[in-house]
């Protein structure tokens, strides 16, 4: 026995951050799946879960002790938070810890597709040397186009302020009204002039329900036939059978998906097998830095618990 508070592990974290967390409470690391889960969660005060694991009411029915969820990362779609808040259950993440690594894959994405750059591996001959730098395949140059921000937050405003600097016009559109000292050079439009002009449109809305299919058949038929499509917000905020329907109808339009409805990505899913469509496996955010900065939402969780050093 300890007098240490429990809490459980429901997924890795950063491995230093977990040695931590272990040296100031009681840890135990369980997934939901875990047969001894349900019985070591009806004693635990905490909790700290990822992508995941969901934080439902029947988990929370089964923890009558539990006191703090702490969300190794931004979103909290995945957890309850009206039962968690009814029943006094502190909700923890961590709003900033991914915001660079997301832009990065972003504008990393947006290059990949506009700057297309063929790598020699072997010697060519002068007449294939000619057809690889042919005119008819140089690449569109970004400061003649328009970037489209749908959702002005930390990552959407970031992203604008990246792709100001490299030349293109910047469009956002938001539900706030954003100071002008803090757009920037990118101007405010509505949704469905925003839909119109991008030739880039990234997304970066937050999980509010309302958000739900908020890009359905009817926006998707108002961009461009070019248009180059980026989500890494959420999943569910496109609809996934309207957007197929339009990339295959329009093999000039381009979609990269980092989130899907679904995750991992079902059998019986409309994108795959789409030939326009990108698809990625939820990595926007995983590189090292914000991995392991998500992961010290575990120093708010102790916080919380009034555990002292």
């Amino acid at each position: 026995m300890t007098d240490l508070p429990l809490v459980i592990l429901a997924e890795p974290i950063d491995e230093s951050a977990r040695r931590w967390l272990a040296d100031r409470v009681e840890l135990h690391e369980l997934s939901r799946t875990h047969p001894e889960f349900e019985s070591r969660l009806a004693g635990a005060e905490g909790i700290v879960v990822r992508t995941a694991t969901r934080v439902d009411q029947a988990m929370l029915d089964a923890a009558p002790k539990l006191r703090v969820v702490a969300r190794a990362g931004v979103g909290l779609d995945g957890v309850d938070l009206d039962a968690c808040r009814h029943r006094g259950i502190r909700v923890l993440n961590t709003p900033d810890a991914n915001t660079q690594a997301v832009v990065e894959f972003v504008v990393a994405a947006m290059t990949d597709v506009l700057r297309p750059r063929d790598r020699v591996t072997s010697s060519v001959d002068s007449r294939e040397w000619a057809a690889m730098r042919a005119s008819d395949r140089a690449a569109v140059q970004m400061d003649e186009l328009t970037f489209g921000v749908l959702g002005f937050g930390r990552i959407g405003s970031r992203v604008a302020g990246i792709a100001s600097a490299i030349g293109f016009d910047v469009l956002y559109h938001d539900l706030r009204d954003i100071p002008a000292a803090e757009r920037g050079s990118a101007r405010p439009v509505d949704l469905e002039t925003l839909l119109g002009a991008s030739d880039v449109l990234t997304i970066h809305v937050d999980g509010r329900p309302e958000n739900r299919t908020l890009l359905g058949s009817e926006q998707f038929e108002r961009l461009r036939k070019d248009v180059l499509l980026i989500n890494t917000s959420r999943g569910f905020v496109i609809d996934e059978r309207a957007l197929s329907d339009r990339l295959r109808g329009t093999p000039s339009m381009t979609a990269i998906l980092d989130v899907h409805e679904i995750e991992p990505i079902p059998g019986d899913s409309p994108m795959l097998d789409v030939g326009n469509a990108i698809l990625h496996p939820h990595i926007a955010a995983r590189t090292r830095t914000g991995l392991e900065a998500m992961s010290w939402v575990v120093r708010d969780l102790v916080d919380h618990l009034s555990v002292r050093e």
